[in-house]
């Protein structure tokens, strides 16, 4: 008997696409013994008498519950082990990992280039939407491309100047200003692509003045290419994944509210304690390590912030400057496929 760590080895082997003949290959045994523990939905330390009690035995229960009360979201393996290790289990990650992935097919992403940028040189921006409490809401995120530090803040609204105040805590937050800014087809940046011709859009008036000030050139992505930006369209899924989901789930088991105030205290707290803190999974670094080393790229900040109201219209006249269209990635079949963390 393979028991259960052989069991689920199959089982998952199985949802990753790996067929019979290539599982029983591998592992090591016959292939009616692959078709037998695939036929059967109970682990074998629920069929044998003589089955070993494992260390996870005891959390099954509350990993269940956790999984339950994220549904239609998950909550990864990472954060679950986090969970069930503070309660005392002394196993691995690697059978939590294990147990979970047989709850749940793999989704494959599609492998991607990085294109790297040297520190100082680029921060990436957008918009995430969640909903709490019923109502939608709007997660600005800010990520530096060389130390992949993150800045980010909940808001309940999209507009300028809105944008605008986050930007500034950001800067504010980085100790400095990138030389430029990527967004992506936001309205509240780009009113018009290639107005003037290619590369020679019409930005928002207000975005025209924040750059001027704080002198960072401003850069769109291609557009319907979100692999394009994608530092921070990863830090969205990452944040949704391994914050929001276990942090709502839990409020919601425990019958509890939790408002935009409370929210951003939480997502302060996670991202000073974790997401920067982490090793970074293309880096192999600390974000708020590799930040000590980027800030003495930025520019520095300016005396006092942008001051005045946000500027409304059109501008009228084509810019004397061309901000280019910037290809940052390629979905080519090559590596990074596998990473689960930005």
């Amino acid at each position: 008997m393979l028991g259960l760590e052989g069991y689920m080895e199959i089982h998952v082997k199985h949802r990753q696409g790996m067929g019979i003949k290539a599982i029983s290959r591998e592992l090591g045994i016959s292939r009616n013994t692959v078709r037998r523990y695939l036929r059967s939905e109970t682990p074998p330390a629920a069929q044998s008498r003589s089955a070993k009690p494992t260390k996870l035995d005891g959390y099954r229960g509350y990993l269940h519950s956790r999984v339950k009360s994220a549904h239609p979201d998950w909550i990864p393996s990472t954060v679950l082990y986090d969970e069930i290790k503070a309660l005392g289990y002394s196993g691995k990650i690697r059978m939590v990992s294990a147990y979970l992935a047989t709850l749940k097919p793999t989704r494959r992403e599609d492998p991607v280039v990085r294109f790297e940028t040297p520190p100082g040189q680029q921060m990436q921006v957008d918009w995430g939407a969640f909903r709490l409490n019923g109502q939608r809401i709007s997660l600005f995120l800010a990520t530096l491309g060389w130390s992949r530090f993150t800045y980010g803040v909940f808001v309940d609204n999209e507009r300028f100047d809105t944008l605008r105040d986050c930007h500034e805590q950001a800067f504010d937050t980085f100790g400095g200003v990138p030389m430029e800014v990527l967004y992506d087809n936001m309205r509240t940046v780009v009113q018009e692509r290639n107005a003037y011709g290619r590369g020679l859009h019409r930005f928002h008036p207000g975005l025209n003045d924040l750059a001027h000030h704080y002198t960072f050139l401003p850069k769109l992505c291609r557009p319907y290419r979100a692999k394009t930006k994608g530092k921070v369209e990863r830090s969205i899924g990452y944040v949704r994944r391994s914050f929001f989901v276990p942090l709502i789930s839990r409020y919601r088991q425990l019958e509890q509210p939790i408002d935009m105030a409370g929210l951003n205290l939480e997502f302060a707290r996670w991202l000073a304690g974790t997401a920067n803190t982490r090793v970074h999974g293309t880096t192999g670094e600390i974000p708020c390590e590799r930040l000590e080393q980027e800030r003495a790229a930025l520019q520095p900040l300016p005396p006092a912030r942008l001051t005045g109201p946000v500027r409304p219209g059109h501008v009228d006249r084509p810019p004397t400057r061309s901000f280019p269209i910037e290809p940052l990635q390629h979905p080519l079949s090559v590596y990074d496929a596998l990473l689960e963390v930005v």
